[in-house]
């Protein structure tokens, strides 16, 4: 299987973060706690926007506080990353979830302004620690320089484990007998975010990201809920599901195989869906299934672009060049921004 190819190659990537993010704060002494939403607005406020229009915010509901990981210099400003342990109650499973807002979150005429979230998912097993907190891959950073230069919005990014160990892949998806991955990557982490930033009531403001198993889960989840998100940025996706843990379930597995469902999405009408894939040019058993996919599924509300990368590998550090060279743009232009 192609996950179990690229293995070793993302598993030092984490390894790596491991070691990196341990002391990337900005002294030695211990982690400060952080909130990051404040109290709701209450009553007509809550609402209706100054001009009495009916409110796109979601304020936050049950802000907790997070433990603050790192911090993250960046355009604008100098922001933390928390990290919280979430036990899912949709879901029952129970892992590690790391939160970043970015620069203009903070700033006072955003206040009353409710911001688009980005669920980034890591590679191979994503376990103990989702690899885009980490300095070396700078993405937080790079979001903050794009959203300033007007190349992209300014998204919230929530960073969930991707699966409950090292041991299996379970396909970001609900697998009978096994943790409901599937149902905390698309109702508990979102819930999470909801209940601790100033959010917006609309699938136009939730996009997720993943990279090879992490860019399977967010293939499939756009489109098994698209009314939860409306973007998905597969990097070096799978397409189709590979988990050893499907045997004996194979009508469940087609339910959350995303040949089954763009062909269901396109069948009922949509609603529509962006797929901003993104592959490095060397990623030579991935780049055919993935334009296979794209001219078989790519039409109708299946909206798809695809980013190559040149001279790009199946890694982390290609994804985030591929989103600065055009897919974030891309990306952008389909979502809403920061509205009060």
């Amino acid at each position: 299987m192609r996950k179990a190819l690229f293995r070793p190659v993302v598993a030092l990537i984490a390894l790596t973060v491991l070691v990196t993010t341990a002391g990337c704060g900005t002294s030695s002494s211990p982690p400060s706690p952080v909130r990051f939403g404040g109290g709701p607005k209450t009553g007509a406020a809550l609402h209706t926007t100054p001009h009495g229009k009916r409110s796109l915010v979601q304020w936050p509901s049950k802000p907790i506080t997070f433990q603050e990981e790192s911090r993250v210099g960046g355009a604008g400003g100098n922001t933390p990353i928390g990290v919280t342990t979430l036990h899912g109650p949709k879901s029952g499973f129970t892992g590690k979830v790391w939160v970043w807002a970015p620069p203009e979150y903070y700033e006072k005429r955003n206040a009353d302004k409710g911001f688009p979230v980005m669920e980034a998912l890591p590679g191979s097993y994503g376990y103990p620690v989702n690899y885009w907190i980490g300095s070396d891959l700078k993405l937080e950073e790079s979001l903050a320089r794009w959203s300033k230069n007007g190349t992209s919005l300014p998204f919230i990014v929530v960073m969930p484990v991707l699966n409950p160990n090292d041991k299996q892949y379970y396909d970001g998806s609900d697998i009978p007998g096994q943790p409901k991955i599937g149902t905390w990557l698309s109702k508990d982490v979102p819930d999470l975010v909801r209940q601790n930033f100033r959010t917006l009531k609309t699938r136009d403001a939730w996009a997720i990201m993943g990279s090879s198993s992490g860019g399977f889960a967010a293939l499939k989840n756009v489109l098994q809920n698209p009314g939860t998100f409306k973007v998905a940025i597969p990097n070096g996706p799978d397409i189709v599901p590979d988990s050893p843990l499907w045997n004996g379930h194979a009508r469940e597995e087609r339910e959350n195989n995303p040949e089954e469902l763009a062909r269901r999405l396109t069948a009922r009408g949509g609603p529509e869906v962006y797929l901003a894939f993104q592959d490095g040019s060397k990623e030579y058993t991935v780049l055919p299934k993935v334009r296979k996919f794209i001219a078989r599924y790519g039409h109708g509300p299946v909206r798809t672009r695809l980013q190559i990368v040149p001279n790009g590998t199946h890694s982390a550090s290609t994804y985030v060049q591929g989103l600065g060279e055009g897919t974030m743009r891309w990306v952008s232009a389909h979502m809403q921004g920061p509205t009060a």
